[in-house]
């Protein structure tokens, strides 16, 4: 037998998902997980089974709710789904995801549009930080299509504005949560900032590649993929989350200069997979770590001002985020950071899981 639980299929920036209102699923997080593993079909095969797209920027979910925190509208809980494997991981925030949270929550009358556009202050369950998702609402309605073009997703849409509003320590607690703004690891110079996302930051050099290398060419270098992770195996012990093989946090970058431009680039990862473009959260990140003096991103490209763009090259285009930057008694002080986004309805409907997922439903 089976069970249909209403969802919404949306892009989020250069990700695509399932939303859950949060009163459709069990609170009970073991049978929440075997919904979404039967949702997303990661059993094996490529997810063939399922809605998942077989990748991880295509396996992923957002559980938005009423809001559990006093300055928030609504609750938004992330969950990174294996694609071969029967895992939920909601260790991690998504930025790209969080970008179709407010049409999500206004669609689902979790939150009242209004003309011409909605501010929502999301709670990310995942890190107890609250984030500004300003979505285009004429009349009240989430509007879908526009002008706004981000790198790495064909055609234009309707521009979201998402502000992180309090992202230092969104997983660890603290800025540099090793304590220092750059570790030797294994005589590899490291970077480990939590900005919105736990990211272990290295030059490419320090690693044997120039940092311009294809994802596709990265993932089947083998011998360079087991050097990075045996480097985020120690970085997740230094940044305090202990035994990490297992978990998605810390991610990873890559960074180098481009050689005609001189601008930053990054090549950033999942972490088992190179990212065919780039996180939000991973760009909020190395946008705070071009602001910090000795970090591996500040000693290619320092952030020229105080505060201002920052703009990092992807295998697909370019990301800029805009970062709040001051100086108090000599010592930098990070504050909101913006980016802008896109987000579009793709399929509304019921997800069908077997009954088993969910036994009292089926009963």
């Amino acid at each position: 037998m089976l069970i249909g639980i209403p969802c919404t299929l949306m892009r989020g920036g250069t990700s695509r998902g399932l939303f859950f209102d949060a009163r459709d699923l069990p609170s009970d997080t073991r049978l929440r997980d075997s919904i979404l593993v039967s949702a997303m079909g990661s059993n094996g095969h490529g997810q063939i089974d399922g809605v998942g797209g077989g990748t991880p920027l295509t396996s992923k979910v957002a559980i938005v709710g009423r809001s559990t925190h006093p300055a928030a509208d609504v609750d938004y809980l992330f969950a990174q789904v294996g694609v071969d494997r029967p895992v939920v991981d909601t260790s991690p925030n998504c930025g790209n995801m969080l970008s179709g949270v407010a049409a999500f929550a206004i669609e689902r009358n979790l939150v009242r549009g209004r003309d011409p556009e909605t501010s929502v202050i999301v709670h990310n369950v995942n890190t107890g930080t609250l984030i500004e998702v300003i979505q285009k609402t004429p009349r009240g309605e989430p509007n879908y299509l526009g002008d706004t073009v981000i790198d790495g997703v064909p055609g234009t849409a309707a521009p979201v504005k998402v502000n992180f509003l309090d992202a230092i320590g969104a997983v660890t607690g603290t800025l540099l949560p090793s304590g220092a703004v750059s570790n030797v690891i294994d005589g590899v110079t490291v970077s480990l900032i939590d900005m919105a996302m736990p990211v272990m930051i290295v030059d490419a050099r320090s690693v044997g590649a120039t940092g311009l290398e294809t994802p596709d060419d990265i993932d089947h270098d083998r011998g360079l993929k087991m050097r990075l992770e045996a480097l985020r195996l120690e970085a997740g012990r230094l940044m305090g989350l202990g035994d990490v093989s297992g978990r998605v946090v810390p991610k990873m970058a890559m960074v180098a200069l481009d050689p005609e431009s001189g601008a930053l680039v990054v090549r950033y990862f999942t972490p088992q997979t190179c990212h065919t473009s780039l996180a939000v959260t991973g760009a909020v990140c190395l946008a705070a770590a071009a602001a910090l003096p000795g970090s591996v991103v500040h000693q290619l490209q320092p952030l020229a001002a105080p505060g201002g763009q920052v703009d990092i090259l992807h295998p697909k285009g370019q990301f800029t985020v805009e970062l709040e930057v001051s100086l108090e008694a000599g010592e930098t002080k990070i504050g909101r950071a913006s980016v802008l986004r896109t987000a579009r309805k793709l399929f509304e409907g019921e997800v069908k899981v077997p009954a088993t997922a969910w036994p009292r439903v089926g009963q």
